[in-house]
């Protein structure tokens, strides 16, 4: 795969394993029905209802950006465990960190992704198929690694493995690896050097005021 398409695979990955917000901000039953739903079968049936709503929605979020904005914001606040991600961008640099510092930075680094790479989404073929490979446990006990491939006519498959822990409001991802390049890993690199030279909070700053930018890689 050409490295520019890693961007928007990453998005549509992130996207891909929301944890039914739909159902969890429908009904409070709803949402705690989906809590003994396995890893596995949250996945596939997320994205495929994802992959569905895009493909339904296409005009509607061509025409108004702001609503495609706001779907996107919705289903990345209901799926990803932003702060126990942050903690694993940050590394050694947050070490010592308060909740409120990794908080902050959890926050500009989720808003600087959607608003780079969020119209992206409208770009993709979302006539794909996905198929779940494995769910295999993380060492530790630290969660489960679903592994999954999103199946193309007329292409190779390409992998994308959800790194997911437990939480007290159901399954949340954590990491998403797009053909073995880490989420994670991706931006613990980018911000190190950034993160040697100034605090969390003004490098939290410098992503909010788009001083500085989220990049997932390619162009």
């Amino acid at each position: 795969m050409n490295r520019p398409l890693i961007p928007l695979l990453l998005a549509s990955a992130l996207l891909a394993a929301a944890p039914f917000a739909v159902q969890a901000q429908a009904a409070q039953p709803a949402a705690a029905s989906t809590q003994g739903e396995s890893p596995s079968k949250l996945v596939l049936d997320n994205s495929q209802r994802i992959l569905t709503t895009l493909e339904e929605r296409r005009a509607e979020f061509t025409a108004d950006r702001s609503k495609l904005q706001g779907f996107i914001a919705g289903e990345f606040d209901q799926m990803f465990d932003r702060e126990y991600s942050a903690r694993q961008v940050l590394g050694r640099h947050g070490r010592g960190a308060s909740d409120a510092e990794v908080k902050v930075f959890a926050d500009a680094l989720a808003d600087s992704l959607m608003r780079r790479y969020g119209s992206s989404l409208l770009d993709f073929n979302t006539r794909l198929r996905v198929r779940v490979k494995s769910e295999t446990p993380l060492p530790r006990g630290l969660g489960v690694k679903v592994s999954s491939e999103m199946l193309r006519s007329g292409g190779e498959p390409i992998p994308v493995d959800y790194l997911m822990r437990q939480t007290a409001n159901g399954w949340r991802v954590f990491d998403v690896m797009v053909e073995g390049v880490s989420f994670v890993q991706t931006f613990r690199q980018q911000f190190d050097t950034p993160l040697s030279r100034k605090s969390i909070r003004d490098v939290a700053a410098d992503l909010s005021a788009g001083r500085v930018q989220a990049d997932a890689g390619g162009n």
